[in-house]
């Protein structure tokens, strides 16, 4: 069994404007329609999970504007991170209900596929029990955060392509004091596109999910979970 999914690649897209979205394509995939995929980035940006501390956030709203970042409250699992250039950020919009599984086997599925994903570029990714994302050694790559309504999916995966690590130090990532960060260039010593990245992260959830991906334009997005 394969399940369609639509592929869309935004390129930047505005944090809230990017969540309001998903929330539009998630009542469509609610009511039957195929999933998506969406692969993005974010401008600078810090969201708080359910499990959110504000202590987390090292920055006063001053300092906020002095980075030329926002901070927002989600319903996704999860604490503190952060989303910003160079990092890829993959939200898949799925209904659960076609493979019969809950929350806590997708969230492993995702952990194989940016496995998967790092293996491409020779970089052993591994998880940690009680820590959901993926690590290379003390040092995570990429966060997972979900929201799971009626077994449909939002929200994802933030993935440290060519990201600027300096962004992490103003915060307690995912409430972890003793853990680092890193990304794929800062790991290989040389630049990495997040469209490189992308192209491996799309294959790998094709193959664990058993999706047909399709690439599709914005306008048909558009159509298919219009403003309201």
């Amino acid at each position: 069994m394969t399940v369609p999914c639509n592929l869309v690649r935004l390129g930047t897209v505005d944090y809230m404007e990017a969540w309001d979205l998903q929330k539009r394509l998630a009542e469509q995939v609610k009511a039957g329609g195929d999933g998506w995929l969406l692969l993005l980035e974010h401008p600078h940006t810090y969201t708080f999970g359910r499990a959110g501390n504000a202590e987390n956030l090292r920055l006063t709203p001053e300092q906020l504007t002095e980075v030329n970042a926002t901070v927002y409250w989600t319903e996704r699992g999860g604490d503190i991170t952060y989303h910003g250039p160079g990092q890829l950020i993959i939200y898949p919009i799925l209904d659960l209900h076609h493979w019969n599984e809950g929350p806590r086997w997708y969230v492993h599925i995702l952990e194989l596929a940016i496995i998967d994903a790092l293996a491409v570029f020779g970089i052993k990714g591994e998880v940690a029990e009680g820590r959901p994302g993926v690590w290379v050694g003390n040092e995570k790559i990429a966060a997972i955060g979900l929201h799971i309504s009626q077994g449909v999916t939002t929200h994802g995966v933030a993935f440290n392509i060519a990201t600027d690590l300096c962004y992490f130090q103003h915060i307690v990532s995912c409430g972890l004091a003793d853990a680092g960060v890193n990304s794929i260039s800062g790991l290989l010593g040389r630049p990495v596109s997040v469209s490189e990245a992308a192209d491996a992260i799309a294959d790998a959830l094709a193959k664990h999910l058993s999706l047909d991906l399709r690439e599709a334009t914005v306008a048909e997005m558009t159509a298919a979970a219009p403003a309201g």
